[in-house]
């Protein structure tokens, strides 16, 4: 026991020769003496070499050599963080740090834009699923299997007997539906679609569409173009130009697809409408009685109009953007202009 005592004698010594000025110097006292593996711990473990009868008296020894390194630290810890210096201190009057306001992204302002305007003339919102079989995306839609058509769309398909697969269209949704048997219909279906295409500054293999449809009595083609014309002066103002061209989509007959003066060149011509003037923004056409009839649909009581629009190429013209890409790289710099936007 005395040359344990001997040795405390020593340490407290050391302790109080000691400089505690810097806090590295303060740190290593602490690791030195204080910690789970220094002196004061190792010390405390010689008690179960201390006979019996002098546990009492070594214990008393411990303690108040433990109270002297502890004082010794308090005491020079406090010397130490007096010392530092006070501009670290929080300057409670300085105004805090901005919270940036976020936004939404452009595909759902101008989703919602294109929704508020169907809105309007009674069309109703319907959804449906994105993962779809055969029979909702092609077939109900005069596309049997092996017709040409389907070449139309580069598909990706996930499984086959039966084929499902990632839908082409919202057209999926105006089947189900017409299948509900609830007439009149009118509709819009907005959503994403997939289709197998190379990534480019014009196409991506994942978009957004927005597709129209309007069953009812006497529905006509000029009830189609009324509402498109309306469509796009709400959208676009009442200066665009619009022009309707002939053509083929295997759900509707006859068919067209409308065209715009593009807004980004004024119709002079540019990359975006390849020289020409105009853009091409959706495709149209009255609903072909075989799809009616698909559907359970009486095609000699009913007749209807349907349409279908990308959402990104709508949104390229309205804020002059002439790059696909942009819209899902998710670069917050193109993101943050359109914070003002509501």
């Amino acid at each position: 026991m005395e040359s344990i005592v001997q040795q405390i004698n020593a340490y407290r010594q050391e302790i109080e020769a000691l400089e505690l000025v810097t806090p590295d110097q303060l740190e290593t006292y602490r690791i030195k003496f204080l910690g789970t593996k220094g002196i004061v711990k190792a010390l405390f473990g010689e008690m179960r070499n201390i006979p019996a009868e002098q546990k009492r008296e070594f214990g008393q020894v411990l303690n108040d050599f433990k109270q002297f390194a502890e004082a010794k630290y308090e005491s020079a810890k406090e010397t130490t963080d007096s010392d530092q210096p006070q501009a670290a201190a929080i300057d409670l009057s300085l105004p805090g740090d901005p919270i940036v306001a976020g936004t939404r992204h452009p595909i759902n302002l101008v989703r919602r834009r294109i929704i508020d305007i169907f809105h309007r003339l009674g069309f109703a919102v319907a959804d449906g699923p994105e993962i779809e079989d055969d029979w909702h995306n092609f077939t109900a839609l005069n596309l049997p299997e092996h017709h040409p058509a389907r070449d139309m769309q580069d598909t990706f398909y996930i499984a086959q007997n039966p084929d499902w697969l990632l839908r082409t269209h919202t057209s999926n949704v105006q089947v189900r539906e017409m299948e509900k048997g609830k007439l009149p219909i009118r509709v819009i279906c907005p959503g994403r679609v997939y289709r197998n295409e190379t990534i480019s500054a014009r196409a991506h293999c994942f978009f957004h569409q927005v597709e129209g449809l309007y069953i009812d009595e006497h529905v006509s083609f000029a009830d189609l173009k009324q509402t498109l014309y309306f469509f796009v002066q709400e959208l676009f103002g009442k200066d665009v130009k619009v022009r309707f061209r002939p053509s083929y989509f295997p759900f509707t007959e006859p068919s067209a697809e409308m065209d715009i003066s593009c807004l980004i060149c004024g119709g002079s011509g540019c990359r975006v409408c390849k020289q020409t003037g105009w853009v091409e923004i959706l495709g149209c056409g009255m609903v072909h009685p075989k799809v009616l009839e698909s559907c359970g649909i009486d095609s000699n009581k009913y007749t209807g109009f349907a349409f279908g629009m990308g959402i990104e190429r709508i949104t390229m013209l309205l804020y002059g953007i002439n790059d696909l890409r942009l819209f899902s790289e998710n670069d917050v710099r193109f993101l943050r202009q359109f914070t003002a936007a509501t």
